[in-house]
């Protein structure tokens, strides 16, 4: 017998959360860019609302208002912590790759609240490309941004999660706008996006670095990111040629590697996989029928929602990280 109905009409909160979980956590995840530390504010919101007295949230009017509220609230002073963070960080930094939900492992999230990767909609808010420019900006920014632009918030709501007056909400929401316009590429059809990944895959597994350079355009980059614990090189490399030799070099120290078409925060992507286990998993911008960007991301506690097991993660300083970068699979 299924107790949840009654336990909700007893308790709208309890309602809200069941109701708002997808938005909650596609919010924070977007505001975050990491999916653990999201799954971690939806928690804290959760937990701050049954820590009111009953009365209290009783006179809550609207409980899903609310939740959403203390929910960007803890991921602004999140934020503000992060660039702190993100200094100490071993090599680049890449926000958190999303399979999707028929990548999820079973089991991984329990509480029969759904798996929360399955719970972000993969949108093109959440492709890499977007999330990377979020990055760029401050988090009051990011936060107007994404509540107005992608959830379609009014800045008077916005306004009091942020403590500003909803004028300088609609400015923060402007000035990301254009930074957001200024990054963005041409868009790409899904079939000519997934079609040049997978080319790109077979240029790599057959070792042919003409077909490589090919496929990359003349100024790509690639950013890798190991976070200390998986070997990655430390900086951006870029160059289509350079790019390619070190794929090529990566590919001879990693024998066994198995590539995978797969989806990546809704867009065409590569996972590498040693032994069954998930070692990389690579995003791609395609502009002018060339990729232009990869994001490799190692660092194993990013690669949770692709089931890659806890063994993976041996702490490594950064020279370690520097030594191991050609063992980057």
């Amino acid at each position: 017998m299924d107790i949840r109905p009654e336990r909700e009409a007893a308790d709208p909160g309890l309602s809200a959360i069941t109701r708002e979980r997808r938005q909650l956590i596609g919010l924070a995840y977007r505001l975050l860019g990491s999916l653990t530390e999201a799954e971690d504010a939806v928690q804290e919101a959760c937990a701050r609302w049954y820590a009111l007295p009953g009365p209290r949230r009783e006179a809550v009017a609207s409980p899903g208002a609310w939740l959403t509220t203390v929910t960007g609230r803890i991921c602004l002073d999140l934020l503000g912590s992060a660039r702190a963070r993100r200094e100490r960080y071993v090599g680049e930094w890449v926000p958190e790759p999303l399979p999707d939900g028929t990548e999820w492992p079973a089991g991984r999230a329990g509480g029969g609240g759904g798996d929360p990767a399955d719970l972000v909609a993969l949108d093109e808010s959440v492709d890499m490309a977007f999330l990377v420019v979020l990055e760029a900006m401050t988090p009051a920014e990011r936060v107007a941004f994404i509540l107005h632009d992608v959830f379609r918030y009014p800045f008077t709501e916005v306004a009091a999660i942020v403590d500003r007056t909803p004028a300088a909400c609609r400015q923060l929401a402007s000035s990301a706008r254009r930074r957001v316009r200024a990054a963005r590429a041409p868009a790409v059809p899904a079939g000519e996006r997934a079609r040049i990944v997978r080319d790109f895959k077979q240029a790599w597994e057959a070792q042919d670095i003409a077909a490589l350079v090919g496929l990359l355009d003349p100024g790509a980059t690639m950013t890798a990111d190991g976070g200390g614990r998986a070997g990655a090189v430390l900086r951006p490399v870029v160059g289509a040629e350079r790019i390619a030799r070190h794929l090529l070099g990566l590919a001879a120290r990693a024998p066994g590697r198995t590539l995978l078409e797969r989806s990546v925060n809704g867009r065409p992507g590569l996972v590498a996989q040693q032994g069954g286990a998930t070692m990389t998993v690579a995003a791609f911008e395609v502009a002018d029928g060339r990729i232009t960007r990869i994001w490799a991301v190692r660092n194993p506690e990013k690669l949770r929602a692709w089931g890659t097991p806890s063994s993976a993660s041996g702490v490594r300083t950064e020279e370690g990280a520097a030594e191991g970068a050609g063992a980057e699979g």
